[in-house]
Parts: C-alpha cells; structure tokens; sequence
C-alpha cells in the first residue's frame, strides 16, 4: 500500500454528540496513519461546540471541527466536510456514521483493498452494535427499482467473502477523491436516505467499481441517529427519495421494465402507509418526489450521456428479485403469478 496516501475521514454530528465522542475515539487507534477526523457539527445548537473544543485539545491536529448553522441533513452536512477536503488535496474521503465504532484496522484495511482494486468505492463488513448480526456488506439495488443492504439481519458468521458489490453504505465508505470530483459529491436533494444507492449508481455508471472487503470490520448502534428525527422523517424520505434513484440513474433499456415493477410496488407501499397511518408524510414525500423528479431530468441527461458502461452491465448488477423484506409484494405477486 502506498503509504502516502491521505485520508480525510468525515464524520457527521446531528444532536448526537455522546455517540460521537465514542465514534471519534475509535477513529483515532487506527493503524493507518495519514488520515484526518473531519467532524462536522450540523447545526444542532445544543452544547455540541464547546465539547468539539474539548476533543481538538484532546486529539490536536488528528481531528478538525467544520460548523454549518443549521442542518443540512445527511447530504449538505458530509458535502461540507467531502468540499474542505477535495480542496486542502486528500486522496480519499470515508465517511462514518457518528453512532459507529471501527475496528483499529478499518481504515488501512479500506485504503489497502481501494488501491489494489483501483475502486471508487471502498465498503467493509458493517456489524450491528453487538457483533453477532450483520447491518451490510454494501448495497443492492433490485429490478424493482428497491435498494436495500446486503446481508442486513444475517447472522455474522454468514458474511460473504470480499468481492465487487452494486453499492456501498454511505455509513462506513471510502470514497476516491477522483471518482467524487469525476460524477460530483452527494445529491443534497435527498437530504437523508438513499444518496448512497445514488452515488453508487451514478458511480457503476460512470465505469467506476465498488468493492467490499471483509476484513474491514466497523460496529454500528442502527437507528440512534433516526430516532432524534421528528415523526414520520423516514417515511417522507423514503417517498420523496425513492424515485429519485430510478429517475437519475435507470438506462434507456431498463427504463420501461424496471419502471413498470418500481411504480407498482411504489404505490402499492404508498396506500399500505396510509393504511397504517402514516398517509400525510408519504403523501407529503410522494408530492415532493413529482416536483424534485421534473428538476432531475436535465441531470439525467448528463448521467447517461456520459455513462460508460451498458445498460446490460448495469442488468448484471441488480437483485433480480425483490428484496427480501418485500413480503407482501412477494405474496401478491404469488397470487397474480402463481410463483
């Protein structure tokens, strides 16, 4: 490994700064040495600044605090720390999840298998909290238009071994500076949920490959950062972001087959949510999803202008099913289908 190589490690902090002073901590024993802790503070105005003060005296120049006034979610937040590195010249820009622990040779192990791959995106074995189940071993995107984790609920033993995945976690990633200044940083239209199946796509498209590796191994406390979000957050996300995914990034020759089985499960999901209550922020979401789609044609256009690989590359990459979690999708199909 080219030991020269200079990582910028970004690390987004939304009202959650006691999982970030654990997550920070774990981030400084890793083996790899030319890296730096990029902590952004995304406007949470609770006390979260002077205990950043605290942890730049405690770490000195391994950790630098970026300040956005108010919240930028997800997407503006890690583009603020991703834009100050691009501009001071790292190499690579991982990012990681403030209510996440790594592994001490998490970092080395990523920056390892990234230059012997030459891969734009770099993901690990991402483990729940305890250890014993797996949160992802990177992303799928299904022919139903449906991303989903791979591997998420199986038990660690299970983890497959390193190889070339669809997607990776926005969650515990290392992303090529190249490859970021190449297809552009994360869409902060979504704000939350799914920029990394987009940037992954748009990535797969632009002939860049993502690769997971398993020994690098990071622990993650699932659901701490969602549940200081307000009622319905995820639900309006999901709606809104969901058909910005296959708006941007679906080929010519899947868009009508891939749309075709998206749009049914999208609406099916839609009056599902009203049926269990939470029709006003899907609605509201599905709403928002008309008007961001119309803003994302001219972006489309120069996706797939200039898309290096073909549409059947893309077809090779896909779950071919639905995803796993889709029951009720897979028990109507059954009845339409008989399979």
């Amino acid at each position: 490994m080219d030991s020269s190589k200079q990582v910028a490690v970004v690390v987004l902090n939304y009202k959650g700064i006691d999982d970030t002073v654990k997550c920070i901590a774990s981030l400084s024993k890793q083996t790899f040495s030319g890296f730096t802790i990029i902590a952004m503070e995304n406007g949470s105005h609770d006390g979260s600044a002077e205990r950043f003060k605290e942890l730049e005296k405690k770490y000195g120049d391994k950790l630098t605090t970026l300040y956005n006034d108010k919240n930028l979610g997800f997407d503006g937040g890690v583009n603020t720390g991703i834009r100050w590195a691009l501009e001071k010249g790292f190499d690579y820009i991982a990012l990681f999840n403030n209510d996440a622990v790594a592994d001490e040779k998490w970092l080395q192990t990523l920056v390892t298998a990234a230059e012997r791959h030459e891969s734009g995106i770099t993901t690990g074995l991402l483990l729940h909290g305890d250890g014993k189940t797996i949160d992802s071993t990177g992303d799928w995107y299904s022919i139903w238009g449906l991303p989903f984790p791979r591997n998420r609920g199986d038990k660690t033993g299970l983890a497959p071994g390193s190889e070339f995945v669809m997607g990776a976690t926005g969650g515990a990633s290392l992303y090529s500076a190249e490859m970021l200044r190449e297809i552009g940083l994360f869409d902060e239209d979504f704000f939350a949920y799914y920029e990394d199946n987009d940037i992954s796509l748009r990535a797969q498209l632009a002939g860049w490959k993502v690769y997971y590796v398993k020994a690098a191994v990071a622990y993650h406390n699932q659901g701490s950062t969602a549940n200081r979000m307000a009622s319905g957050f995820a639900v309006y996300q999901t709606f809104k972001n969901l058909p910005l995914v296959y708006i941007k990034n679906v080929p010519l020759g899947l868009l009508i087959p891939l749309g075709i089985r998206f749009y049914l499960a999208y609406w099916l999901m839609l009056g599902n949510a009203i049926k269990n209550g939470t029709g006003i922020p899907a609605l509201k979401g599905a709403g928002m999803s008309i008007l961001l789609g119309l803003k994302k044609i001219p972006e489309r256009w120069r996706i797939q202008r200039n898309k290096q690989v073909s549409a059947g590359y893309i077809k090779n990459i896909l779950w071919s099913d639905l995803p796993p979690d889709q029951t009720g999708l897979r028990k109507l199909r059954k009845k339409i289908t008989g399979k």
